[in-house]
C-alpha cells in the first residue's frame, strides 16, 4: 500500500563541484556551529563581554568537541570499523555520519576550558551564553542524518513517516519514525527554555547550560528508546538511554548545588569589559559634550572664587570692628 503523506529522503547526500563534494551533513554541522556561536556572541555581549570573545573561544572548543564526538561514536560502535571485514580507515571519515554529543560537550567543554583560561574568564559564564545556542545547532545538525538516511526509528504509517529508499548499510527500504526530526524539534524547545528561564530566574554560574543538558537527556531518552539501528543495550536498555538518565542526574545535582553555594550570576564575566564601555562612554562625552566638560571644569574654580570673596569680605568686617572698638575705647579715655 502506497503511502499517501510521507518525508522523502534525499536521493543522494553529497553533490560534487567538479572534483570537490559537497556534503549535506558536513553543511548541517557547519551551519549549526554559525548559529550556536552568533546566538552566543549576543548573549554574550548581554552579560557585559566583549563582541567576539565567543568566536574566539569557538576556536578551540569547535574541533575538541568534533574530535569528542567522533570518539565517543567509534568508541561505542567499536564494531562497526575494528571487526572482521571493516577498514579501520572508515572511523575517520567524519562526513559518513557519527558524532556523539556527548563526547562533542564533554571534550568541547576542554577545550572552552582551555579557551577561557587563556583570556581569564570564568567558564561557567561562558557555558551559560552559549547554552541555547548549541541546543539550536543541535536541531540543525539532526538534518544532516536526513541526508545520510540514519538514525530513524521503528516502522509507522503515520502521516509523517520517513521514508527510507536505501538498501545500503544494511537498511531496508519502508517508512519509519523521523527520529532526527523529533530530536531536532525538541532541542529548538530546549533551547526556547533555556532563554525563557534565563530571563526570568537569573540563571548564572553555569546553571543555564545545566538545565540545557537536562532538558536534553530527558527527549534524548524517549527519542534513543524508538530507534532501531545497532547499539550496545545493558540490562535491556540502549547505552544512550543509560548515559542519558546518569547525565541528567548530574545536571539536576549540579543545579540544586550550585543555586544553594552560588545564588544570583556573575557580576563580570569578562575582566576589563567594563573599563572598555566606561572608556569609550568617556570619550563618546569628551568629543560631544565638550561644552558640559568645560561648564564642570569652570564652575569649581567658580565655586572656590566665591568662597574666597566670602572670607574676604568676613576679615573686612571683623576688621572693621576692631576699628570701631579701639575708637570707641579711645574715646573713653579722652574724656
Amino acid at each position: 500500500m502506497e503511502e499517501l503523506a510521507y518525508i522523502p529522503s534525499p536521493s543522494r547526500g553529497v553533490i560534487h563541484l567538479g572534483p570537490i563534494p559537497l556534503r549535506g551533513y558536513a553543511f548541517c554541522i557547519i551551519i549549526g556551529v554559525f548559529v550556536a556561536v552568533w546566538l552566543g556572541n549576543k548573549r554574550w555581549i548581554a552579560r557585559g563581554g566583549r563582541a567576539g570573545t565567543v568566536a574566539d573561544i569557538a576556536v578551540w572548543a569547535v574541533p575538541f568537541g568534533l574530535v569528542g564526538g567522533r570518539l565517543y561514536h567509534v568508541i561505542t560502535d567499536y564494531e562497526l570499523y575494528f571487526s572482521a571485514g571493516r577498514d579501520w580507515v572508515d572511523a575517520f571519515k567524519v562526513w559518513q555520519g557519527g558524532l556523539g554529543i556527548w563526547g562533542a560537550i564533554a571534550l568541547g567543554a576542554v577545550g572552552a576550558w582551555i579557551g577561557c583560561r587563556r583570556r581569564g574568564i570564568p567558564l561557567p559564564a561562558y557555558a551559560d551564553a552559549i547554552a541555547p545556542g548549541i541546543a539550536f545547532a543541535q536541531a540543525i545538525g539532526r538534518w544532516g542524518n536526513w541526508f545520510n538516511q540514519e538514525l530513524y526509528g521503528r516502522e509507522t504509517h503515520l502521516p509523517w513517516a520517513l521514508h527510507i529508499t536505501s538498501s545500503e548499510g544494511g537498511r531496508v527500504p519502508g517508512y519509519y519514525h523521523p527520529t532526527f526530526l523529533y530530536e531536532s524539534l525538541w532541542c529548538i524547545g530546549v533551547g526556547f527554555l533555556v532563554i525563557w528561564a534565563d530571563r526570568r530566574f537569573k540563571l548564572g554560574h553555569g546553571r543555564a547550560f545545566a538545565l540545557y543538558v537536562a532538558a536534553y537527556c530527558v527527549g534524548r531518552g524517549w527519542i534513543e528508546y524508538m530507534r532501531v539501528d545497532d547499539a550496545h543495550h545493558v540490562l535491556g536498555l540502549r547505552l544512550n538511554d543509560w548515559t542519558a538518565m546518569i547525565v541528567f542526574l548530574l545536571a539536576v545535582l549540579y543545579i540544586v548545588v550550585s543555586a544553594k553555594n552560588r545564588p544570583g550570576r556573575e557580576a563580570v564575566v569578562e575582566p576589563g569589559a567594563a573599563s572598555d564601555v566606561g572608556a569609550s562612554d568617556e570619550g563618546a562625552s569628551d568629543g560631544e559634550g565638550v561644552s558640559d566638560g568645560e561648564a564642570d571644569g569652570a564652575g569649581e574654580p567658580k565655586a572656590s572664587g566665591e568662597q574666597a570673596e566670602v572670607e574676604d569680605d568676613a576679615e573686612v568686617k571683623d576688621e572693621a570692628k576692631d576699628e570701631v572698638k579701639d575708637e570707641a575705647g579711645s574715646g573713653t579715655t579722652k574724656s
